[in-house]
């Protein structure tokens, strides 16, 4: 709504905004700050911020500012919740207003999300859901966290199934904003190397059984979201789950197979004959080279060349070594041919996109994203487990 009034530009240097910003923040922009291409650490609670102490807008600023970088802004994609903070400061010192007064009164107020707000301890809130986790079997409430870091925007709002359907319906509509900025807001980033991720502003961009899906998921305080679009069905499924260990992506996406059965996802046990072995080898090598931050023959080159270094990558990587370390197996379970779609992942057009399944001791499915030269450019998985 800034940029389209003239008020902010897209490539404006942060700096502008930020008074005695660090030479490690030059040539970063508020693009940047909003396709996670900054390079700005994502804090972490314990070391780098207490989620304890209430901090003033101003003193978030500053410790934004001290944060190491973790690349050069454009050279690569690591989500950072810092870079989010940053930008409802942005948004307060462009409009004047606090960025929860200004999504009141320019989104929430003229859709009539008459139960979406930011988070306030003090009043009084109708229905208010509590957030809790599960420790050793045992059901808690979420960790506390100062007041003030619940009203940034990187999140923390409250909000219903019927409000985000409110806000959807503004979204298929395209209300609020000029086309070009809708354009913009869900089309991939691109990287300095020519590369391409696929994110844009605050959304991620995925397919599931041919269809191309806009989406974005959540995590904070025993509290787990997703919404997901499928543009194609104008079909869009919300959850929302006040659970630390909720799984809100799996059940959209399982939903929108029993309301659309050519979107549901191939059944795990159907025991299908695997038509490439030689390429089940080839994906399984890449899988294997990725977990350990090493390059493989059948990976392209926008996945060979994404090595953020990032806290969060360094965990995704160990993760896929202990999957591979307990499978029982991997094998084949479906292919989609996407070449009439226009999928891009990583700088690299998709033509099929083929599942296996993982059994061990988490049953997974593993999606990977093929190129016209058969390498993989991406891949992902999810759980499989009953839900």
């Amino acid at each position: 709504m800034l940029v389209d009034e003239g008020r902010l530009g897209l490539d404006d240097p942060i700096s502008k905004y930020v008074p005695g910003a660090p030479a490690t923040w030059k040539g970063i922009t508020v693009r940047h700050l909003l396709t996670h291409t900054s390079g700005i650490k994502d804090w972490e609670g314990g070391t780098d911020i207490d989620y304890r102490k209430d901090y003033t807008e101003d003193e978030l600023v500053q410790v934004a500012m001290k944060l190491p970088p973790d690349f050069a802004p454009g050279a690569q994609w690591s989500y950072s919740n810092t870079g989010y903070v940053l930008l409802g400061i942005l948004v307060h010192r462009v409009s004047g207003k606090f960025y929860g007064d200004f999504l009141a009164e320019r989104v929430f107020s003229p859709l009539g999300m008459e139960s979406t707000r930011v988070i306030s301890e003090l009043d009084i809130v109708k229905n208010r859901a509590a957030g809790y986790t599960l420790e050793e079997g045992k059901l808690q409430n979420q960790e506390w966290v100062a007041p003030s870091l619940n009203t940034t925007a990187d999140g923390s709002l409250y909000t219903t199934t019927l409000d985000l359907s409110k806000w959807d319906a503004a979204l298929w509509s395209r209300r609020f904003l000029k086309p070009e900025s809708y354009e913009a807001m869900w089309s991939p980033v691109k990287l300095q190397d020519g590369t391409s991720y696929p994110y844009g502003f605050a959304w991620s961009f995925d397919v599931q059984r041919r269809e191309p899906v806009i989406q974005h998921s959540g995590s904070w305080q025993g509290f787990k979201t997703a919404i997901v679009r499928y543009p194609g069905h104008k079909l869009t499924v919300i959850v929302l789950a006040n659970l630390a260990q909720a799984e809100p992506m799996r059940l959209a996406t399982a939903v929108a197979g029993l309301v659309q059965p050519e979107l549901a996802w191939p059944d795990v046990h159907a025991g299908v004959v695997d038509p490439d072995p030689v390429r089940t080898a080839r994906v399984r090598e890449v899988l294997e080279a990725w977990a350990k931050g090493e390059t493989a023959p059948g990976m392209a080159r926008g996945l060979r060349s994404t090595n953020a270094g990032t806290a969060r990558e360094k965990a995704g990587r160990e993760d896929v070594q202990v999957q591979l370390a307990t499978a029982t197996g991997f094998t084949f379970l479906a292919e989609d041919d996407v070449t009439d779609r226009t999928i891009e992942h990583r700088g690299e057009t998709i033509g099929r996109v083929v599942f296996y399944f993982m059994p061990g001791e988490h049953d997974r499915r593993y999606r990977f994203f093929l190129n016209d030269k058969g390498e993989v450019a991406d891949f992902s998985s999810e759980l499989v487990d009953a839900i």
